[in-house]
């Protein structure tokens, strides 16, 4: 099954409300924002053709955006968007852009706003439908960050709010459902940000409320079923994070042994990860699951390579090789058996692997190519089915309380593809994944003897390819450097550095300089996402 064929899949069961990215650091919130009405909803690029939509969407949102609408390379929406009779939002850039559309004035501010304003609403008696969007509201704070504003209003549209410098903080049009906003209600900082965008999507859009994971397992099982058919086989990649564990629960639940669970040894691996990932999948949740030894294979491949993409690329190709290889062989035994062929590839895809691994021609850049998204071979001949794929992290969480699985598997930090192969900044060998792999068993080790585990989202060491002088034993040394990395998130979209306690992190620092031999130095990352990305490659 094509990505195609899954979201034209997913749209007929949910209501869709559609957001275009104009290339905004908060685009991915509003997304959270909707869906935790129990609204479906996606981000496409602000590129998007209309025509091209295999879906009807609800209403749409216009994102906010780095470009200024006058200039002469700024990203323009689809004119088809106006015509398609549904309610539409438009926030910082994307009000500027419905202004522009409809033959307003956009002008530079005399000053940046950046940072809280008051807004205070207008009400229009002869008028309600210019008042729905802030139905039952009064005044409010907001959260202001632009240099541009509108100059001239369009005709059709009304002013509903204003602050102190922005006349037009907030319109709408007399007659049709078209909104625009110049604040950001989807950032914290507007604390009534989220009442805003539910009166547009549950009140104007009028969107059903039905996206909840108990209902995602039905229909995706179903879905699964469909698809695969009565005699179908799948092979599926297995790590023992909960994403890849949640993906093959649903397997096994809509397919039973016909799906083939693959755990690849890449040499990459945390420390016993193997062993613990055998016991949890095969013994405890009865997943037909094989092991296969390839970390020689991976660690001659990745020999000499220092580039991440590279890195990710290498990897990704040649997992997709080894379960190729495997499904050959997994063929001819249930060939053997009267069963019908491997056809698709299971994966654990996430929809923030899928929004990083888009670039959109506009104004967006991948940020990194995720392995299972973007590091996949052309030629695959196996069919990617990403039941997931649509989800963040806190819903296949929830997802996975659902289904009984375990807490401990459930909160487990996540674990990159590519493995510790992206936290050895350099070359990979077998001497720098034992460094690192023992630094990040050191650490988080001592984290949850903190009982700071569930309170960090994701922790790890990372072996930089940079020696530093120290002294130990009276002797001087020329090791290499560990850098710690924790972060508190939850949609891993954006991110803080946890605030650790001094001792904790003076512990860590200890054990690792003291335990593994090569390392004399510890620092802690202490930035945050933007700018930073979570992984250091």
């Amino acid at each position: 099954m094509t990505n195609q064929d899954k979201i034209v899949e997913v749209h007929s069961l949910y209501d869709t409300i559609l957001i275009l990215d104009f290339g905004s650091q908060y685009s991915h919130l509003i997304t959270r924002r909707i869906r935790e009405f129990g609204v479906y909803c996606e981000i496409l690029p602000c590129t998007q053709k209309i025509s091209d939509l295999h879906f009807h969407p609800k209403g749409i949102i216009l994102s906010g955006s780095p470009y200024s609408v006058y200039e002469q390379d700024a990203p323009r929406v689809d004119p088809a968007v106006f015509k398609l009779d549904v309610p539409i939002l438009g926030i910082c850039y994307g009000l500027q852009e419905i202004a522009f559309h409809h033959n307003g004035s956009i002008a530079p501010c005399d000053h940046s706003e950046y940072g809280h304003a008051w807004l205070s609403i207008l009400k229009h008696q002869d008028h309600p439908l210019v008042d729905k969007l802030f139905e039952n509201l009064g005044d409010l704070q907001v959260w202001m960050s632009h240099r541009d504003q509108i100059d001239k209003l369009p005709a059709g549209f009304r002013v509903v709010g204003k602050t102190l410098t922005s006349q037009y903080a907030a319109i709408a049009h007399e007659e049709k459902q078209i909104f625009g906003v110049q604040f950001h209600p989807e950032v914290t900082h507007t604390p009534l940000g989220k009442e805003i965008l539910r009166n547009f999507v549950i009140g104007i859009c009028q969107a059903q409320a039905n996206w909840t994971m108990e209902s995602f397992i039905d229909k995706e099982i179903a879905r699964i079923r469909q698809i695969v058919g009565p005699n179908g086989q799948v092979i599926g990649a297995v790590s023992g994070g909960v994403d890849s564990t949640v993906a093959a629960k649903l397997m096994k639940e809509a397919i039973g042994n016909r799906f083939h669970a693959i755990l690849v040894d890449n040499g990459v691996m945390r420390l016993n990860e193997c062993e613990t990932v055998k016991k949890q999948l095969g013994d405890h949740l009865g997943i037909n699951l094989r092991v296969l030894q390839a970390s020689a294979l991976f660690l001659n491949r990745l020999k000499d390579i220092t580039d991440p993409e590279k890195k990710r690329k290498i990897i990704g190709n040649t997992f997709i090789e080894v379960f190729e290889a495997e499904a050959t062989k997994i063929d001819q035994e249930t060939k053997e058996g009267n069963h019908g062929e491997i056809q698709y590839l299971l994966q654990g895809t996430l929809y923030p692997d899928v929004i990083e691994s888009v670039s959109f021609k506009g104004p967006s850049a991948t940020i990194k190519t995720h392995h299972n998204v973007g590091g996949l071979l052309e030629n695959m001949k196996l069919k990617l089915i990403e039941p997931l794929r649509e989800l963040f992290k806190d819903e296949v969480r929830e997802l996975a309380k659902i289904l009984g699985l375990d807490e401990e598997l459930i909160w487990r930090h996540p674990f990159p593809g590519p493995g510790i192969a992206i936290r050895i900044l350099g070359e990979v060998t077998h001497e720098q994944v034992a460094i690192a792999r023992a630094a990040d068993h050191i650490y988080i080790e001592e984290i949850k003897k903190a009982g700071l585990y569930r309170k960090i989202a994701q922790a790890y060491a990372a072996l930089l390819p940079v020696k530093a002088v120290g002294v130990m034993g009276d002797r001087r040394t020329y090791e290499q450097v560990i850098a710690l990395r924790a972060v508190e998130t939850t949609d891993f979209m954006t991110a803080d550095w946890y605030p650790f306690p001094y001792d904790i992190l003076k512990r860590i620092s200890n054990r690792i300089i003291n335990e593994i031999k090569g390392v004399n130095r510890v620092v802690y990352d202490i930035s945050s996402k933007p700018p930073a990305t979570i992984e250091w490659e």
